[in-house]
């Protein structure tokens, strides 16, 4: 079973989206844009990355 990650972001690291610049040319997906303004938590369909913001970080609206 693979492991899944858990990546904690901040409202600057906003908007998000998976893969990330980090992650290895080999191993990325098509980019999908998550949102993660309403509960605070979004996971990626294609690679099952779960991103959670910071604990008291608030997205702004604009």
């Amino acid at each position: 079973m693979a492991e899944q990650t858990e990546i904690e972001i901040s409202a600057k690291d906003l908007p998000l989206y998976c893969p990330t610049k980090e992650v290895a040319l080999w191993s990325s997906h098509p980019r999908v844009f998550l949102d993660i303004g309403e509960t605070g938590h979004a996971m990626c369909p294609y690679c099952g990355t779960k991103y959670r913001l910071k604990a008291g970080e608030h997205v702004g609206h604009h």
